[in-house]
């Protein structure tokens, strides 16, 4: 454990008169506001956890999952717990593509596409294009990274009649960019729902977290000017990677 982290023996119990895990979990949590611990870096082991503090292995595992679920640190598969990173600022009252905003705001963002195919359309999935079931959409799902983690794994729908031959370009970039400039597709407006979610198992095994993983699921529906969807978009983001701002003036 890191010398500059200090911590009260929770078999002393807790001063307050709260459950141990909670102390446990304010010890912590003070540590990463004030710095101790930083963002990215590795937490000691649950063993080590229970060495130092005299707390029973249960009680620190409803610490550490308290942090978890508070965005405050998070799990790699078969490696420990970390530090979470900061999380990137979402406008979804802008424009502006995930490789844009990420870069804007000083991280480096990287996409990667996991599949590109065609698809026959659902009946919900039509009904949002306005075409008959079974129609084939593109269909893609990318994985997205901030500064070298997996943040998010996204299922794109898009009108083959509006972007033909799509596949064939790289999709490890901005799909924005290859729509505006490609085919002269200009989105003026955007329908955006949010909503928790826990990770289902193809998010999860992107991403390298167990199913069940708290999540936050972007669902953006992209407009044309004459109504026609541009795309439809279903992002699964870990809970603790974005932080959503919205800035509106509000009349007296």
């Amino acid at each position: 454990m890191r010398s500059d982290l200090e911590l009260i023996p929770i078999a002393r119990g807790d001063p307050a008169g709260g459950p141990q895990y909670l102390a446990l979990r304010d010890q912590i949590a003070a540590a990463i506001e004030m710095g101790k611990l930083a963002p990215g870096s590795k937490l000691p082991s649950e063993r080590q956890f229970q060495g130092d503090t005299g707390a029973a292995r249960g009680t620190v595992r409803e610490a550490l999952f308290q942090l978890e679920a508070e965005g405050l640190i998070y799990r790699r598969d078969r490696s420990g717990w970390y530090i979470s990173p900061p999380a990137v600022t979402y406008h979804p009252m802008r424009w502006s593509g995930f490789m844009s905003y990420v870069a804007e705001q000083g991280r480096i963002p990287v996409t990667e596409t996991l599949s590109k195919d065609l698809v026959p359309a659902s009946p919900a999935v039509a009904e949002i294009f306005g075409t008959a079931p079974g129609t084939p959409l593109y269909n893609l799902q990318r994985r997205r990274s901030i500064d070298g983690r997996a943040v998010l794994v996204e299922r794109i729908i898009v009108d083959p009649g509006i972007a033909p031959d799509l596949l064939s370009h790289s999709l490890d970039g901005s799909l924005t960019q290859i729509l505006s400039g490609e085919y002269g597709l200009k989105v003026v407006r955007n329908r955006v729902e949010m909503r928790p979610c826990a990770l289902v198992q193809f998010a999860a095994d992107a991403l390298g977290v167990k199913p069940g993983t708290p999540g936050l699921m972007v669902v953006r529906t992209s407009l044309a000017h004459d109504g026609r969807v541009v795309e439809y978009d279903q992002e699964y983001w870990r809970h603790d990677a974005i932080r959503v701002q919205i800035d509106l003036d509000v009349s007296a």
